[in-house]
Parts: structure tokens; sequence; C-alpha cells
């Protein structure tokens, strides 16, 4: 046991690898993302999901519920995007608080020019390194955690993209 904790070493060992991996995966992708299209990790994390909505559009308290992020750093990310011609915020005329998002051709070239080395490299650096057993395995321990800390978050989302619920273990 760690003197500051009930977890274990071996405990501590499996979250250290854990986070080391992800860092590691995000610095890879933020690389391949800049090169390719110009964008950041985080504009590419609002371009997909405003890509695969209906209308290309999405509302900004919908984007932080997708992205898991506060609202002002949802603000602040979309106007940086909006200066760059990314993307554009309108004002929702049925709820005056309220604001959408939506894409903008250069935002849509943008995570049409990302996408294809973002797939590359996550294939090359995350899929092609493990078996179809342990990617299995890893979507089931996924799902699982995210049902102890987010519940609704997979059902929300495919409400949102107004898609089917994608289950991994869905036949």
């Amino acid at each position: 046991m760690s003197e500051v904790s009930d977890i274990s070493e071996a405990d501590w060992s499996v979250w250290r690898s854990f986070v080391m991996m992800r860092r590691q995966l995000d610095r890879a992708l933020e690389h391949r993302l800049q090169e390719d299209a110009g964008v950041s990790g985080p504009d590419f994390e609002i371009l997909l999901p405003l890509f695969k909505a209906p209308g290309n559009q999405l509302r900004a308290r919908d984007l932080v519920e997708l992205l898991g992020w506060e609202k002002s750093r949802v603000s602040h990310q979309v106007t940086r995007m909006v200066a760059r011609g990314l993307v554009e915020r309108r004002e929702c005329p049925t709820d005056l608080r309220g604001s959408w998002v939506t894409l903008l051709p250069d935002g849509r070239r943008a995570v049409l020019n990302a996408s294809r080395g973002n797939a590359t490299e996550l294939r090359r650096l995350f899929f092609d390194v493990l078996t179809d057993e342990e990617k299995a395995t890893l979507a089931a321990l996924a799902e699982r955690v995210i049902e102890r800390v987010n519940p609704s978050s997979c059902a929300r989302a495919d409400e949102i993209l107004g898609g089917e619920p994608e289950r991994a273990n869905a036949s």
C-alpha cells in the first residue's frame, strides 16, 4: 500500500501506465492533426461532432455535454475557431441564452484533411498493437468505467448526434 492512500503499488502502476499511454497517444495525434490540417486536438474535438451532427450544427450546451468540458472552455475554444473561420456561432431564436455552433466550409475542409491522418495514426499506434480479444476487453472495461463515472453519457451522446447507440458488444 502507498503511504498516502489505500491504493496498492500495483494499482498505481496500472494507473500510471494508463495515464502515460493516453498522454503519449494524445501528443502523437495532436502532432498529426497540426501537420495534416493545422488544427489542434481541441479544435478537432469540436469539429468532428459538428461534422457528424445533423445540419453540421450543435447547441453550445450540447458540445459542453459531449466533450465533458466546462462551459467557459467550450466558449473560449469556439471563439478562437470563429476567428479562424472554422465555425460560426449564432444566437438561438427560441432560447435567447443559448447559441448554435455551425461548421463552416473551412472547418469542413479541416476535419476532412485531419480525419484520414488521424485514423491512420490511431490504427498504427493503437489498434494495430491490440488483438481483437484485447480490443473487446478494453471496450468492455471502458464501458464499465464510463457507467460508473457518468451512466447516461453514451446514450446522451447518441441522442445529441441523432444516431443509434453504438456498443462494443453489440452484434
